[in-house]
């Protein structure tokens, strides 16, 4: 008689059955939201899918489950900080110059979009690249002010660029 060990796939239904519910729990008393629990709770498995492989040798697995969904519960809110800052600027235009819901979606995209990228780079060269990008700050005065050569300033701002030509790729 067969004794099969069970694959990636069947491991990750297991960590569902044993797992959703709680973790749906988790989420939701961190959000104060039941359906934004659920929708990331949702999210965390899909994580957990992309990376099978590693959920058979769990020792921990609400650890672990607690891992993916709380990154994903930091990028939810700052989503949902840069949602409330273009709402924000929306709300000071004349109804005349508003978007349509279809730019506003599109914008609303392109900055989470931007936030994400920008996400990926360390404070000091996202600082840099948001100075020279959005202030017009000169290399010299960003040195000044962020108290590094000006040598530094210049590989941050190359990076910050590099990181938005990778993303538009």
């Amino acid at each position: 008689m067969l004794n099969p060990v069970p694959g990636p796939s069947d491991a990750v239904h297991l960590l569902y059955r044993a797992h959703h519910g709680w973790l749906r729990g988790w989420l939701g008393s961190r959000l104060g939201n039941a359906c934004d629990a659920a929708d990331l709770a949702q999210d965390t498995f899909v994580r957990v899918l992309r990376h099978r492989h590693e959920v058979g040798a769990l020792r921990e697995p609400r650890a672990y489950l607690t891992t993916v969904a709380g990154r994903l519960l930091i990028n939810h809110h700052r989503r949902r900080s840069v949602e409330q800052a273009y709402f924000e600027a929306l709300a000071l235009l004349p109804d005349q110059a508003a978007p349509s819901a279809e730019q506003r979606a599109i914008v609303l995209q392109a900055l989470q979009d931007i936030d994400d990228m920008l996400a990926g780079l360390s404070a000091p060269v996202r600082q840099a690249f948001l100075m020279a990008q959005l202030e017009g700050r000169s290399h010299h005065e960003i040195a000044a002010r962020l108290n590094v050569s000006l040598r530094s300033v210049r590989r941050y701002v190359a990076k910050g660029l590099e990181q938005c030509i990778m993303a538009a790729a």
